[in-house]
């Protein structure tokens, strides 16, 4: 079996003991590497140190996620601060973008939501990421993409992984065109509207992912998400481009270590 990369979870959402295992079962999964994104300060520093316990496994994206309240003003000088002083260990910013889903929540409950602070906020980390010129990690879905795509223009960051991506059909032809890249989770398998963007979006400009923990649905009901789930994606990849499992995965993989620059042995 070719390995494969997990382009996006959240290692250090997972207890101590079950990330250490994960890591273990790695090798046996025909898992080369998983990118680790973060959350928030605390969250980077739990995903650094699941870095040092694995440094050939675990790839570290360091940010904040936007489906959460905004940091003060100290807590996000803090943040960028620290994230300044371990870049040399990061291969991306990230997970960075705005909360689609929060304003979504707060809207349909009648509260206004004030996007404006969530923009500043994302600027903040592309400034940062084109200072450190790191690739960014992305939550960006439906219309939030297509404000993301101006203010990756504005910032001149050509490098975009819009992970768990959903988007109308102009944005996915702006998102091509730009050569931004998108990863796909196991909800290919059940979801007609993720089935559609795969037959749409070009090979060369996908990767896969878990975003574990996150829970999926369809065969993998009930089951705690691991990366070993990411070759189903593979094989449902594969189907619905019209190719052999081994030649889409081969160029995913490559996509993923091109992209983040990862210098990983034994890849094929």
């Amino acid at each position: 079996m070719i390995k494969a990369i997990d382009a996006h979870i959240h290692l250090d959402m997972y207890t101590e003991s079950a990330a250490r295992t994960l890591l273990t079962e790695l090798s046996e999964c025909h898992i080369e590497a998983l990118i680790a994104v973060s959350r928030h300060l605390d969250s980077c520093k739990a995903t650094e140190r699941l870095l040092m316990q694995a440094p050939e496994q675990v790839f570290a994206a360091y940010g904040y996620h936007p489906e959460q309240e905004l940091p003060t003003e100290n807590q996000l000088n803090d943040l960028i601060l620290w994230i300044r002083e371990h870049s040399s260990r990061m291969i991306a910013v990230g997970e960075i973008g705005l909360p689609y889903y929060m304003r979504l929540e707060a809207e349909s409950a009648g509260r206004v939501f004030e996007i404006a602070p969530y923009i500043a906020l994302l600027e903040n980390f592309l400034k940062l990421a084109a200072d450190l010129d790191k690739p960014v990690v992305l939550h960006a879905v439906y219309e939030d993409a297509d404000v993301v795509c101006d203010l990756l223009e504005k910032h001149c960051i050509k490098k975009a992984h819009f992970h768990w991506f959903k988007g109308s059909h102009s944005t996915v032809e702006r998102m091509i065109q730009a050569g931004y890249f998108i990863s796909i989770t196991p909800d290919v398998l059940y979801e007609d509207e993720i089935r559609t963007l795969v037959r749409s979006y070009p090979i060369n400009q996908l990767m896969v992912e878990t975003d574990g923990p996150w829970p999926f649905e369809g065969p993998f009901e009930g089951q705690p998400t691991h990366p070993h789930m990411i070759h189903a994606v593979i094989e449902q990849i594969a189907l619905l481009k019209g190719l052999q499992v081994e030649e889409a995965a081969h160029t995913l993989l490559t996509n993923t270590k091109q992209f983040y620059s990862i210098p990983l042995p034994h890849l094929f």
